[in-house]
C-alpha cells in the first residue's frame, strides 16, 4: 500500500519527485486501480513509481495489442477509463489496433507511451515515432509531455477529455529525460467528466412527436450508458409502448428477454426488422453513431435527409449531422437524456387506443424476433448431415449459464451465431468490437474475468480470430482469469471466404488455414481443453469447461470442428455458389 511518506498528493507543501513518480502519483490521484500493458525500458521510472502504489494492479500482458483490447474491455465493463501502458516504437504500433477499437467504440482510454529523450528527438533515434502524427486521426487528443512540472496538468486534462462528451482514447507520450527529471509540484485533483444535457424545448417537442407517432421505434446504442439509464429506457419503452432495437454490438443495453426488445441493428439484420425501421414514422436513435453498421451500409435511412422523422441523441456534438440531417439533433449524454424523458412519465402522452395499437405492433415485431432466433436453414442442413450445429451449441450454453454471463467475441462469421441467437442483458454482458477487430475476444475475456471473478465469462472465437491474441492465455493463467473459449475451427478465414464465394465463386485463394490442436494449446498453458466433433458431445464438453474455469480459475477451450459449409446461419457455401453463378 502507499506509505505516508509517499502520499504527498494531498500535502500542502509537495516534495521533489522525478517524472516517473509524478506519473504514478497522477494515476493514483485519478483513482486508477488497474493498468494493462507490456513493460519497456522507456518508462522504467514509471514502473518504479508504481512500486510505491501497490494498490494499483499492473496486469502484465504478452503483446501490446492484447493489452489494448483488455483496456478497452475494462472501460466498457466499468465505465472508467481503461489505462494502457506501452513502450515506444513497436510497443505503440502493436497497441494501435486496440486504440483504434476504443475510438470507434467510443470507449474511454488513457494511453501512456514511452518516448525517446528530447536530446534524441527528430533524429530517427532507436524506436522513435512522432505519436502526434501516428495517433492523430484515431484519438481525441495526443500530446507529448516535454516538461516534468506539467505532468499533473497533462494527466488531469487527459482523464477529463477521455471521459467527457463522446468518450474515447487519449495518448500521452512520455520522453525518457522527462521521466528521470525532477520537479516540486502539486498533484492534480480527480477529473470529473463533463456531459451535455438536452434542452427543455427539444425534450418537449420530442415528447409531443412521440405522442403523435403511430409507428415509433427506439434504436439504442453507443457508450456512456449506466445501469440506471438502462432501467429508465425500459420504463420509457413500457409507458409509451415503443419497441426497442439495439445497435450493432450494443445488444446488452436493453434486456433481450423483455417483450419490447425486437432485435439488433447491424450485420445480418433480420429483414423484418429492417423493413420495420424503414416504415417507422419516428426513430429515436438514443446514443449510437449513425454509421455504416447501424444504418445497414447507409440503406436504412436516405442520405442526407431521411424520410423518417429521426431524433438523433449523441454525447458528442461532432457526430450530429455528420451523415444525416435528422429532424432533431440533441447533444446529450444517455443518463441525462433518459432522465429528461422519464421525469414526465406520469403525463397522458398517448390515448389508451393509441397505446393498444402500438402494443399490437410490438407483439408482432417480437414474434418476428423470436422466429428469427429459431434454428436457421444452415443449421438444419448441418444437423441432417451429421455435422456440428452452432445453433445447438448456443441453445445448450444458454441453458447452462446465469443471465449475467459476459459474452465476448472478436470478428468473423462465427460471431453471427452469438449476436443473433444469444439473449443479452442485463448491462454489461456483451464485450465485442464495433470496429470489427479480430483477436478481441480472448483479451476481453481475460479482462472480464479479472474485473469480475465471480461471474461466468464465455468467449466465442474463430480459428483465425483466436490465434491473433491467443498468447494472452498466459496472462489469464498468471492472473487466475477463469473463462471458457469456444473456438469455431473451420480451417479458414470464414468471413473473407464468404465474400470470396459471393464475388468469385469456387475460386478459393488466400483464405485457407492449417490449425493446431486448440484443446492441446489450452492444456500447454495449464488450462483445460477438449475437442468436439459431434452434436452429442456439446453439452458434456461445455459442462466440464465451465466447471474447470469456475473451480481452477484458469481458461478452458472447447474446440468445435465445424464444417466449412456452415459458413452463415442461412446459407452454405454450395448455396452461395449457386446464387452467384445463377444467370
Amino acid at each position: 500500500m502507499t506509505t505516508p511518506a509517499d502520499s504527498n498528493a494531498a500535502a500542502h507543501k509537495p516534495i521533489a519527485r522525478i517524472g516517473g513518480h509524478l506519473v504514478a502519483d497522477a494515476l493514483a490521484a485519478q483513482g486508477v486501480d488497474t493498468i494493462f500493458g507490456v513493460p519497456g525500458e522507456s518508462y522504467l521510472p514509471v514502473l518504479d513509481g508504481l512500486y510505491r502504489h501497490q494498490d494499483i494492479r499492473f496486469v502484465i500482458c504478452r503483446q501490446e495489442g492484447g493489452a489494448a483490447f483488455m483496456a478497452d474491455a475494462y472501460a466498457k465493463l466499468t465505465g472508467k477509463p481503461g489505462i494502457l501502458m506501452v513502450t515506444r516504437g513497436p510497443g505503440a504500433t502493436n497497441a494501435s489496433i486496440g486504440i483504434h477499437t476504443a475510438h470507434q467504440d467510443s470507449s474511454p482510454m488513457v494511453v501512456l507511451v514511452g518516448q525517446v529523450g528530447n536530446d534524441m528527438m527528430d533524429r530517427e533515434a532507436f524506436q522513435e515515432i512522432d505519436y502526434r502524427r501516428m495517433f492523430g486521426p484515431m484519438v481525441k487528443w495526443v500530446a507529448q509531455v516535454d516538461q516534468v512540472q506539467r505532468i499533473p496538468e497533462y494527466f488531469a486534462h487527459a482523464f477529463q477529455l477521455a471521459t467527457s462528451g463522446r468518450k474515447g482514447p487519449v495518448v500521452l507520450a512520455l520522453p525518457e529525460d522527462v521521466l528521470s527529471a525532477s520537479a516540486t509540484v502539486k498533484d492534480s485533483l480527480p477529473s470529473t467528466a463533463v456531459q451535455a444535457y438536452p434542452q427543455p424545448g427539444d425534450v418537449h417537442a420530442l415528447l409531443e412527436a412521440i405522442g403523435e407517432a403511430s409507428r415509433p421505434l427506439v434504436i439504442a446504442g453507443g457508450s456512456g450508458w449506466t445501469g440506471q439509464a438502462c432501467e429508465q429506457l425500459k420504463a420509457f419503452s413500457e409507458e409509451n409502448a415503443i419497441p426497442v432495437a439495439c445497435a450493432f454490438r450494443f445488444q446488452d443495453i436493453f434486456d433481450n428477454n423483455h417483450p419490447h426488445y425486437i432485435g439488433d441493428v447491424g450485420i445480418g439484420i433480420n429483414p423484418s426488422l429492417a423493413a420495420r425501421i424503414k416504415s417507422a414514422d419516428l426513430i429515436l436513435a438514443l446514443g449510437p453513431r449513425l454509421g455504416e453498421m447501424t444504418t445497414g451500409g447507409y440503406t436504412l435511412f436516405e442520405v442526407p435527409t431521411p424520410k423518417q422523422a429521426i431524433a438523433h441523441v449523441h454525447a458528442g456534438n461532432e457526430e450530429l449531422g455528420r451523415v444525416y440531417q435528422t429532424r432533431w439533433m440533441i447533444n446529450a449524454s444517455m443518463p441525462s437524456m433518459m432522465e429528461a424523458l422519464t421525469t414526465r412519465l406520469d403525463r397522458d402522452a398517448i390515448s389508451a387506443s393509441a397505446k393498444a395499437a402500438r402494443e399490437a405492433l410490438i407483439r408482432e415485431a417480437r414474434a418476428q424476433y423470436e422466429q428469427w432466433q429459431q434454428q436457421p436453414p444452415a443449421s438444419r442442413k448441418a444437423e441432417a448431415s451429421g455435422s456440428l450445429d452452432p445453433w445447438r451449441l448456443v441453445q445448450a450454453l444458454r441453458s447452462m449459464v446465469p443471465a449475467d454471463t459476459i459474452l465476448t467475441n472478436g470478428a468473423g462469421n462465427f460471431a453471427t451465431w452469438a449476436h443473433r441467437f444469444w439473449r443479452y442483458g442485463p448491462m454489461r454482458t456483451q464485450l465485442a468490437p464495433t470496429s470489427g477487430a479480430m483477436g478481441y475476444g480472448i483479451p476481453a475475456a481475460v479482462a472480464a474475468s479479472i474485473c469480475h471473478p465471480e461471474r461466468t465469462v464465455v468467449c466465442f472465437a474463430g480459428d483465425g480470430d483466436f490465434l491473433m491474441t491467443a498468447q494472452e492465455f498466459a496472462t489469464a493463467v498468471q492472473y487466475q482469469a477463469g473463462f471458457v473459449a469456444i473456438v469455431f475451427n473451420n480451417s479458414m478465414y470464414g468471413t473473407i471466404r464468404m465474400h470470396q464465394e459471393r464475388d468469385y465463386p469456387a475460386r478459393v485463394y488466400g483464405t485457407s488455414l492449417t490449425n493446431p490442436d486448440f484443446s492441446l494449446y489450452a492444456q500447454a498453458f495449464g488450462g483445460w481443453g477438449c475437442l468436439v466433433t459431434e452434436n452429442s458431445q456439446i453439452e458434456p464438453a461445455l459442462q466440464q469447461a465451465l466447471e474447470f474455469a469456475r473451480t481452477a480459475r484458469k481458461p478452458a477451450v472447447v474446440e468445435l470442428r465445424v464444417s466449412q459449409q456452415t459458413i452463415t446461419p442461412n446459407l452454405t457455401i454450395d448455396q452461395l455458389r449457386n446464387i452467384t453463378s445463377a444467370p
